[in-house]
C-alpha cells in the first residue's frame, strides 16, 4: 500500500521521518510517497483532503477535525519553543497593532498565538517562513513572526524580539505549546490509522536511538546549514511529546482548541480527534 506523506524540510521533521521513508524500520507494508513542503503549503493540501498523512499546524487542524485524526506520535510541543515576533527596533503595543507584520501563514499556530496576544493586529502579510527575516531587515515589513531555524539566527542579524508567543501562551495556560502534529486522513479507516500510528512511533524511537543515522538527510534539506543550529532546532522541537503526546500533551491540545472555540476562531467544539 502506498500513502502520501507530507512534512516540512525542517530538521525536526526530517529527523523523525527519516527511518520510515528510508526503510530503516518495519513499515508494515506501507510505502510512502513523500510530499516535502513548507508548513502552510501542507496546511493547504490538508484542506483539500488529498493527502493521507501529513504534518499540520494545530491551528489548521482545529478546522479539519473530522477530516483528519491526530496521531499520538510526531507532535511538536514544548516549553520555550514558541514563535517570536521580531523587528529592527522596539515597538509599542499600539505600534504593533498598526504594524505590517509578516506571518508564516494564516493557518499556522504561530499566527493563532500572535492573534491571542495582539487581537487588534490585522495588517498581516503571508510569507514563506524563511523569507521573513530578510523582509524585516529590508523594511518591506515592520515586524515578522519567525519560526524554525530563524529563532537561532535573528539576533546575529541585529534584530530584536518584541514578543515570545510561547512565553505568552505558557503564562496564560501553564501548559506546553502545541505547534504542529501529524494527522491521518479519516477516510483511510481505523486499521490503517492505527498502523500509521505504530509506524510513526517506531520511526521516532529509531531517531532517538540512532541520532547519527538521519544526519545526511537532515542536513540536505535544512535551511540553516550550521550543524550546531540544526541540532539546537532538533533539541527544541523533538522531545518526549514527539514520542507520545501523553496526558499533558493531550491536555495542552485540548486547551488550544477550547481557546479557539471560545474566541470564535472555530465554530464547533473539538472532540474525539486523537487516535487511541
Amino acid at each position: 500500500m502506498k500513502l502520501s506523506l507530507g512534512f516540512s524540510p525542517c530538521p525536526n521533521d526530517t529527523f523523525i521521518f527519516d527511518a520510515m521513508i528510508h526503510g530503516k524500520i518495519d513499515t508494515e507494508g506501507i510505502d510512502f510517497e513523500v510530499v516535502m513542503a513548507d508548513v502552510e503549503e501542507l496546511n493547504r493540501l490538508a484542506f483539500s483532503g488529498k493527502i493521507d498523512i501529513t504534518k499540520l499546524s494545530y491551528h489548521a487542524f482545529a478546522h479539519l477535525i473530522g477530516t483528519y485524526k491526530l496521531l499520538d506520535s510526531g507532535s511538536a510541543l514544548g516549553n520555550n519553543c514558541g514563535p517570536l515576533l521580531i523587528a529592527k527596533k522596539q515597538l509599542t503595543p499600539t505600534e504593533i497593532n498598526n504594524a505590517l507584520i509578516g506571518i508564516p501563514g494564516k493557518m499556522t499556530t504561530a499566527n493563532f498565538l500572535l492573534s491571542l496576544a495582539y487581537p487588534s493586529a490585522s495588517r498581516k502579510i503571508e510569507m514563506l517562513f524563511s523569507d521573513i527575516e530578510e523582509a524585516v531587515l529590508s523594511e518591506k515589513i515592520d515586524a515578522g513572526l519567525i519560526i524554525h531555524e530563524n529563532r537561532f539566527t535573528y539576533q546575529d542579524k541585529g534584530l530584536i524580539k518584541l514578543l515570545d508567543c510561547g512565553e505568552y501562551w505558557e503564562s496564560m495556560t501553564k501548559m506546553p505549546i502545541p505547534l504542529g502534529g501529524i494527522v491521518v486522513n479519516s477516510k483511510l479507516g481505523n486499521d490503517i490509522q492505527q498502523k500509521a500510528n505504530r509506524v510513526l512511533r517506531r520511526s521516532v524511537e529509531y531517531a532517538f536511538q540512532n541520532p547519527e543515522s538521519s544526519k545526511e538527510f537532515v542536513k540536505k534539506h535544512a535551511q540553516e546549514m550550521d550543524e550546531t543550529v540544526i541540532q539546537k532546532h532538533i533539541d527544541l522541537y523533538v522531545n518526549h511529546f514527539t514520542l507520545s503526546l501523553g496526558k499533558n500533551g493531550k491536555k495542552a491540545v485540548e486547551i488550544l482548541f477550547e481557546e479557539a472555540y471560545r474566541k470564535n476562531i472555530i465554530k464547533t467544539k473539538a472532540e474525539n480527534f486523537i487516535i487511541h
